[in-house]
């Protein structure tokens, strides 16, 4: 028997054989978080075109095949998906996509469960921004670089986001970039910004202060094919290059001296991603307000369902996002239709209760 555990190349057979089983496992557990993957992609396309035919006015499913098809169809019903709910539709998918890919990362990368596109102060600051232009009608220091309502918001709501998370990052430096100093510092200055939106709101008219209110509840009223040229490539660029990290923030989640062992570069990986993040974050917090919960439950859920293998949880966290803010925008237009529910407070219904399930009943593995 002994003659039989040993081969030709003085490796045991055990070992082979125990290399192969190990090979065997990792594949199918690959392959199925593969398919699964691909379920939540077809599901997310189910979503989509049953939003698409729903709303004020249903559009029969036959009219959207023969749309497809170019069989032709009604002219009011080829305005309205093309020109009203398709786009509609994809600024959803792009916003959930965003939201928890920037969740995800900012989890990962300060191995802390409650960090979200808002823990580093990227809402608060992309708030005052919008606050500013809404009601002062200007941007910052007075500059007049847009002149349209909507873009002079977006372009603020970019700004002030992105300079919130640059002073967070300046505080952090002084420290040695640690993770701690990095999100007390975004809690601070988010308070210093959320005073900010305060003052603005004590001082606006009632015009003012309704648009003000409105913007930070959170919605796609906004939402055209003029934002989608814009959202769609940086996003598709941005999701790129945090793929291309996936390796290295499953070393880094085991802890920095880890990954400096395996020979990860921490400080480059960490700047690049946050910065990655904070553009994708700022920039569709600027096109559709406040919309909370999308990155701070995605993940878990995604977690729960697939493992942390970030080249898995990555992009379930994605479609996990998208499928949740699609169908709670799709229930915002419907409740009460004609009349319609600001998503963010949708989001904030589903997306609190379940933050508490997973607090009160859920282990500790879920947060790390």
């Amino acid at each position: 028997m002994m003659e039989k555990s040993i081969h030709h190349n003085d490796i045991p057979l055990e070992s082979m054989s125990s290399d192969r089983q190990m090979e065997s496992i990792y594949r199918g557990r690959s392959l199925r978080k593969l398919l699964l993957l691909i379920l939540l992609l077809i599901l997310l396309i189910i979503t989509a075109g049953a939003a698409i035919t729903k709303g004020s006015a249903t559009v029969p499913l036959q009219e959207l095949w023969a749309m497809m098809t170019g069989a032709g169809a009604d002219e009011m019903n080829v305005y309205i998906v093309r020109e009203v709910r398709l786009p509609r539709v994809l600024m959803s998918v792009v916003t959930g996509i965003s939201l928890a890919a920037a969740g995800t990362i900012m989890q990962a990368l300060l191995r802390n469960p409650l960090a979200d596109p808002f823990t580093l102060g990227v809402s608060s600051g992309a708030a005052f921004g919008a606050a500013l232009a809404i009601v002062a009608g200007t941007s910052v220091f007075g500059m007049n670089l847009v002149h349209s309502g909507p873009w002079l918001i977006a372009f603020n709501a970019f700004l002030f986001g992105c300079l919130a998370v640059g002073v967070v990052y300046g505080i952090a430096r002084m420290k040695n970039s640690s993770t701690t100093v990095l999100l007390l510092a975004g809690v601070a200055i988010g308070q210093l910004f959320s005073a900010g939106v305060s003052a603005l709101k004590y001082f606006s008219n009632n015009d003012a202060l309704k648009d003000l209110i409105i913007w930070l509840m959170g919605g796609f009223w906004g939402s055209g094919w003029h934002v989608l040229e814009i959202l769609l490539p940086l996003s598709a660029f941005a999701l790129l290059v945090l793929m291309k990290y996936a390796w290295d923030l499953n070393a880094l989640i085991s802890g920095e001296e880890v990954a400096l062992t395996l020979g990860v570069k921490v400080k480059h990986i960490r700047w690049v991603c946050l910065v990655t993040v904070t553009l994708l974050a700022s920039t569709t917090i600027a096109f559709t307000g406040i919309i909370g919960f999308i990155g701070l439950v995605a993940p878990h859920i995604s977690r729960m369902i697939i493992g942390t293998d970030y080249r898995y949880l990555l992009p379930c966290s994605c479609l996990i996002g998208a499928l949740l803010l699609l169908t709670s925008d799709t229930v915002a237009r419907l409740l009460l239709t004609p009349i319609e529910i600001p998503v963010g407070i949708v989001t904030s219904f589903f997306g609190a209760p379940f933050f508490i399930y997973l607090l009160v009943k859920k282990r500790r593995e879920y947060w790390t």
